[in-house]
């Protein structure tokens, strides 16, 4: 009976389900995204630089007529900056109301991870570098980081909540 709990507490603190995945690169590591939170994929636009933002935020972009801001992946984890190519790209992810660009070195493909084939992300000693991982998806010989979107993309740090709120009610007055 306690293997049949400990088996249930498992299956109950899993993040991430089974299903498909956009996977994608950075360097030589690949990520996974539920597909069902990704827009579209275009190809490297024109990105209008905003003052005062993070430097992982690399600006907005004017897609058919919606702003969209755009974060570099790379520099969110950071990674070392690597020059644009041909197969750098912006996946546009929406999670609920929010809708967000992300800039990745090349797409892969659309993999589909049994839920079975998902481990939870183990403990590396510090936090930080799993926070913004959901689980590790286990393909033939390969290993796919699954990515927490709403952590990753729209998860604001302190400095600047209180800067917006500071603007938002400079603005208001």
């Amino acid at each position: 009976m306690d293997e049949q709990n400990n088996v249930q507490n498992e299956e109950m603190e899993k993040t991430v389900e089974g299903g498909k995945f956009l996977t994608f690169y950075l360097g030589e590591e690949e990520y996974a995204i539920e597909i069902l939170k990704v827009q579209e994929i275009i190809g490297l636009m024109s990105i209008t630089p905003v003052p005062n933002m993070p430097a992982y935020i690399r600006g907005v972009l004017n897609l058919r007529g919606k702003i969209i801001p755009v974060m570099d992946l790379r520099s969110r984890f950071g990674l070392p900056a690597v020059d644009d190519t041909t197969e750098t790209c912006i996946v546009v992810i929406q999670d609920g109301q929010y809708r967000m660009g992300t800039v990745v070195d090349k797409v892969s493909e659309v993999a589909n991870i049994d839920g079975g084939d998902i481990e939870d992300v183990p403990s590396f000693g510090n936090n930080k570098s799993s926070e913004y991982l959901a689980g590790i998806g286990k393909q033939e010989d390969s290993v796919k980081l699954i990515l927490d979107v709403t952590r990753v993309l729209f998860d604001v740090p302190e400095e600047l909540k209180g800067k917006k709120e500071k603007e938002t009610a400079a603005a208001e007055a």
